[in-house]
């Protein structure tokens, strides 16, 4: 007896746009994504990209779904739905702010790298957190003409909370994701390791934005000195390594 497949996977039922066009958020490269692709390498930079347009809603119902998806992290299907109703969540308050939106979508992409490899994290509140960690940085250049990162760990949570309320998130997890939120930038207090990997998600987006990664030996001691998780150093090393790569073709 021929396996039962996936019927949102056969393209004779799909309706609408089957592709679209994405740019990726580390080198600024199209991209194109069928719908059904939850994410795939940049073949510029090499580095994982989400499909941020990718209809996860069927999954909740669908019978196909494990076959189709998998099980992704802790809360399965259903913290991949999550992550989808916050994103747009995200996207709906950032508005026009495509630079903020992409910094968010990146953070997720290490963060989902990283979580791969811890199995007793959060997964729910490792993407909460990833998505939403400068939900305040709006707010902090409204009320306090500057987004500088304490003023947007003051900002972000209240904003992150009423967001995460909003979708019935457990009260525990929405209390966790605002501690890492709140502490993104300066951690006090908070060491779990979920602030580990959102922690290691957010500096590896922004350490080629913000160092010269031919600089291998200050790379190198940044990554070893501030990363928390095995994972992520791993990952940081491996930029010097990339943009050797790309010197050398």
């Amino acid at each position: 007896m021929a396996p039962e497949h996936c019927p949102g996977q056969d393209m004779r039922n799909w309706k609408g746009e089957s592709s679209s066009d994405v740019r990726c958020p580390y080198c600024g490269r199209e991209m194109e994504f069928f719908r059904d692709e939850p994410a795939r390498p940049c073949r510029a930079c090499g580095k994982e990209v989400r499909n941020p347009h990718i209809d996860l809603g069927c999954a909740k119902w669908c019978k196909y779904a494990k076959q189709c998806l998998g099980v992704i992290g802790d809360g399965g299907l259903e913290s991949a739905s999550l992550c989808q109703r916050i994103t747009q969540r995200m996207k709906d308050y950032f508005g026009d702010d495509k630079k903020r939106i992409a910094h968010a979508m990146g953070v997720l992409t290490e963060a989902e790298v990283i979580l791969a490899t811890e199995p007793e994290a959060s997964g729910l509140v490792v993407r909460a957190a990833a998505i939403l960690h400068d939900i305040g940085i709006h707010e902090a250049q409204r009320k306090h003409g500057s987004t500088a990162g304490h003023f947007q760990e003051i900002e972000g949570p209240p904003i992150a909370r009423k967001i995460l309320q909003d979708l019935d998130i457990p009260e525990g997890d929405v209390t966790h994701i605002c501690q890492i939120i709140g502490n993104h930038h300066n951690p006090r207090g908070i060491d779990t390791l979920e602030f580990r990997i959102v922690w290691d998600a957010d500096w590896l987006v922004n350490i080629p934005e913000e160092f010269h990664l031919s600089n291998h030996s200050k790379i190198s001691q940044l990554v070893e000195k501030t990363l928390k998780t095995k994972r992520g150093k791993q990952l940081g090393l491996r930029l010097t390594k990339f943009e050797s790569n790309q010197k050398a073709i």
